[in-house]
């Protein structure tokens, strides 16, 4: 993984950064409703295919892994894996695991799963230790749809990766749809740019191929 830094001067995103970011910080988030039906029949877990998903089209796109440094200054990691919540029924508290990004959807799930079968179980926010700085936060609300979701982060206009939340799926005229909020920084990242990853996904969802790599 690398981090390259973004010669500030010459960034096309220059004036747009500086104005969301310094002169009117600004984070939005946008709610939209996903057809997973290809999932729900293929009898794919939906976690772990969904947290796959969302990597590829992160992946895909500079805008969704722009960060700022500890030096305080901003650039683009080579590459982003997923950090997820998980739910414990014991006491109702949930944990951070991450799972290394992997293109081919088999490799990621293996990864996946021996990472649930170690550190699912532990009792504490972080259960997986070690947690890489090119994470991006994912989590999951399945015990109801929602329409609207929002995040209000106190330090949340220093922070410019992307966070997704999904809520519980349901069936509406035969096919299966899951809501997902996606909160985004205005200053690496305009409308443009979430409508763009929301129909890409939507489009890797649609895909019978996308989780039978090998």
């Amino acid at each position: 993984m690398k981090f390259e830094v973004i010669d500030r001067q010459s960034w096309s995103r220059k004036e747009y950064f500086e104005h969301y970011y310094s002169s009117v910080p600004c984070t939005y988030s946008m709610n939209v409703r996903l057809d997973i039906t290809e999932i729900v029949e293929s009898r794919h877990r939906l976690y772990p295919a969904m947290l796959y998903a969302i990597s590829v089209i992160v992946n895909r796109h500079s805008e969704f892994r722009t960060s700022v440094n500890e030096k305080g200054e901003v650039g683009v990691f080579s590459e982003m894996i997923p950090c997820y919540t998980v739910f414990h029924k014991k006491n109702e508290t949930f944990s951070n695991i991450w799972t290394e990004y992997h293109p081919r959807f088999s490799k990621f799930l293996d990864a996946y799963q021996k990472g649930m079968e170690k550190y699912g179980s532990i009792l504490q926010m972080e259960a997986k230790p070690n947690t890489p700085i090119n994470t991006f936060p994912v989590s999951m609300i399945p015990w109801t749809t929602f329409e609207g979701f929002n995040l209000n982060l106190q330090k949340g206009y220093e922070y410019l990766l992307p966070i997704f939340t999904m809520g519980k799926y349901y069936e509406e005229n035969n096919r299966y749809w899951l809501p997902l909020a996606v909160q985004v920084h205005h200053g690496v990242c305009d409308g443009f740019h979430v409508c763009r990853f929301i129909n890409e996904l939507q489009e890797l969802l649609w895909q019978k191929d996308t989780f039978n790599s090998i």
